[in-house]
């Protein structure tokens, strides 16, 4: 070990080897060691690990040697003595524990000369002893002042060479746990490494196996999964409610079945598919059953009084749309008979719905604009009426004013009134009221019912046949509305109240367009029919009232006396008023009118009658002045209702009574 290395390195160099015959030395040598007492002895007690320490004072003295070489080569060592302290065999015996000889009558221990000895020749390089001590030596000299070394020096090195073999010791016992803990390492490393292996060839043949599996999973998965119905989907289809995981079942019974009908109808039919179809068979009828169960469960729900059905339709057939299409495709003829229950249900609920709010609305007192408020009565009675037919005195009412009724086109409220406000109402309004409130109902009711239809039974069945399914649920309720309206045009003469209605029609075919309902057309189409032909009446009336007002004047005024002359006025007449705020009510709800609107034709028409009538007029004053003062006050006040008019068709009209105005302003 270190120390072993550390205490052969520490001492003197080996000398040469010698011839046999002579010794190194003219004392001979002791087993102990010698008697240097700078070099201590290895210890009897130490460990394997142990090793001697030669420990060499700073403060030790040069030996005086002199080496005189003979002939034969020989060399003799010369100690030096000390002249003071203990003998040197008491230090021995303390230090080493073993008693020396005794020492001759010199003080020193016994030796025997031999003749080789005797022979020794020292070269003392021609010196006495004196100068040879009194030489300085050649080596290096050691550091610090030289005194000789005594007892209690030896005795406290003693004590710290204890100490550090005690602390080599206990190095020696940590580094032999730390040997042992090695060595168990090294084993544990050896037996984890063992194991690594092992898992290692474990995982290899783990990833061979899988994927091995994946490979025939991703050949077989496909045909296993057509060839089978697990237990969960069986007893999800027969027992489980009908909910969103109810349809995914159902969704996957319907793949086997596909899958097995079209095995069947082939050429080849493997055992699995044999086995499979009977269990299929059942299911599928058992689930066409528990979806019949269900949707005439809901279609009863339909008739139950004050019931809504859109809330039905939203939250209970919507639901299970996949279901009803899974019914029609695997039994059709079942499919079409629980969709010819629910148009039934469905016809007579809003018959009976819209009948209801038809009641409603009759409720509510209407303007009666009859003949008298055309245009060539100066005298009109006011009167009003109920859709019922009855006639009462009612407030006073203009025929001819549009004012605030256009706000029914204007209003972004889409919303139709309900029965209870239409049967608490006891106010007088114009025939749009009740119109513009049931077409705004049964057109969002429509709507809501094609969307359903369209959704529920599509792609079961084709958009034609849902198309004719919603014609057969409305006809009937269509034919309410065209009833209604009938009711509120055929006797009255408000030729503004009807084209409100037109305008009324036209912007719910719009927004029918929008809504991509095409299915109503029909129902507004009708609607204009009504209307228009009405309007054209309206207005020939209103020119054919002008015309006998005009019939009536004579064709010579009559003879007055000069103050019935004086009494006459150039002031506008009342028809003229009455025609200047049917005129700006028409240009009103035509701003956006083009050049094919009907309505122009019958403008024009009055317009002449009306001009007409003023030239006649104008003839009953004699002065022909005040007749062109008479015309020029009728145009300009026909021009000043106008003036803040758009569009195409009042440019055209302020243009004309533009010219009319200037041409009698320049007389006037």
């Amino acid at each position: 070990m270190w120390l072993d290395r550390l205490a052969s390195q520490s001492g003197p160099p080996t000398p040469p080897s010698q011839p046999a015959s002579r010794s190194y030395s003219p004392l001979p040598r002791r087993t102990s060691g010698g008697l240097n007492p700078y070099v201590t002895s290895q210890r009897a007690s130490q460990t394997p690990r142990g090793s001697s320490v030669s420990l060499v004072s700073s403060g030790s003295a040069t030996s005086l040697l002199g080496t005189s070489r003979r002939p034969n080569g020989s060399a003799l060592r010369y100690s030096r003595s000390y002249p003071e302290g203990p003998a040197p065999e008491e230090v021995l015996e303390k230090l080493l524990g073993v008693e020396i000889a005794e020492a001759g009558p010199d003080g020193r221990a016994p030796h025997s000369i031999t003749e080789v000895d005797l022979e020794l020749n020292f070269d003392l390089a021609g010196l006495s002893l004196g100068e040879l001590v009194a030489t300085e030596p050649s080596g290096p000299k050691p550091a610090g002042p030289r005194r000789p070394q005594t007892v209690r020096d030896f005795e406290e090195q003693s004590s710290a060479l204890e100490v550090l073999h005690k602390s080599i010791v206990e190095c020696d016992d940590v580094l032999n746990s730390v040997e042992t803990n090695f060595a168990s390492f090294r084993n544990d490393l050896a037996v984890v490494s063992t194991d690594i292996e092992t898992l290692q060839n474990r995982s290899t043949s783990l990833n061979s196996r899988l994927e091995n599996r994946k490979t025939v999973r991703k050949a077989l998965g496909p045909v296993i999964e057509e060839l089978s119905v697990s237990p969960e989907i069986v007893s999800k289809v027969v027992e489980g409610p009908m909910d969103e995981s109810w349809i995914k079942a159902l969704g996957e019974v319907d793949k086997r079945a596909t899958a097995y009908h079209k095995a069947a109808g082939g050429s080849k039919k493997s055992k699995a598919w044999s086995d499979l179809g009977p269990l299929l068979e059942n299911l599928v009828l058992k689930a066409i059953e528990r979806i019949r169960d269900y949707l005439v469960a809901q279609i009863k729900a339909i008739r139950s009084p004050q019931i809504n059905a859109q809330v039905i339709q939203q939250q209970s057939f919507l639901r299970v749309k996949d279901a009803y299409a899974f019914l029609y495709k695997h039994h059709s003829a079942l499919g079409d008979e629980i969709c010819i229950a629910y148009m039934n249900t469905m016809r007579w609920y809003y018959h009976s719905q819209f009948t209801r709010y038809l009641k409603a609305l009759e409720k509510i007192k209407v303007h009666v604009i009859d003949k008298n408020d055309l245009l060539g009565h100066e005298e009109a009675a006011r009167k009003t009426s109920i859709l019922s037919g009855s006639k009462t005195q009612g407030p006073p009412h203009d025929a001819f004013n549009l004012g605030r009724r256009v706000d029914h086109l204007k209003t972004s409220n889409q919303a139709a009134l309900s029965s209870y406000l239409a049967e608490e109402d006891k106010s007088t309004h114009f025939l749009e009221v009740p119109f513009r409130n049931f077409n705004l109902a049964l057109i969002d009711n429509a709507s809501a019912e094609y969307t359903f239809l369209s959704t529920f039974f599509y792609p079961a069945m084709s958009l034609s046949t849902v198309s004719k399914h919603f014609h057969y649920i409305f006809d009937q309720t269509f034919l309410l509305g065209q009833g209604l309206t009938k009711s509120l045009i055929n006797d009255t003469y408000d030729g503004l109240g009807l084209l409100l209605c037109i305008r009324l029609n036209q912007r719910v075919a719009f927004e029918l367009q929008r809504r991509k309902i095409p299915v109503a057309d029909g129902y507004i189409n009708g609607t204009n029919m009504l209307l228009w032909p009405r309007l054209q009446l309206v207005m020939n009336h209103h020119g054919e009232s002008v015309r006998q007002l005009a019939g009536s004047i004579p064709a010579r005024p009559p003879a007055r006396s000069a103050s019935e002359l004086a009494k006459l006025t150039p002031a506008p007449h009342v028809v003229t008023q009455k025609f200047g705020q049917l005129l700006h009510g028409i240009l009103v709800l035509c701003t956006e009118a083009g050049d094919d609107e009907p309505v122009i034709q019958s403008l024009q028409r009055l317009r002449s009658e009306v001009e007409a009538f003023l030239t006649k007029q104008s003839k009953m004053f004699g002065d022909k002045r005040k007749q062109e003062r008479f015309l020029y006050n009728n145009y300009s006040l026909i021009l000043t209702i106008i003036s803040d008019m758009e569009g195409k068709m009042a440019e055209e009209q302020l243009e004309h009574f533009d010219g009319l105005k200037a041409a009698f302003q320049e007389v006037a």
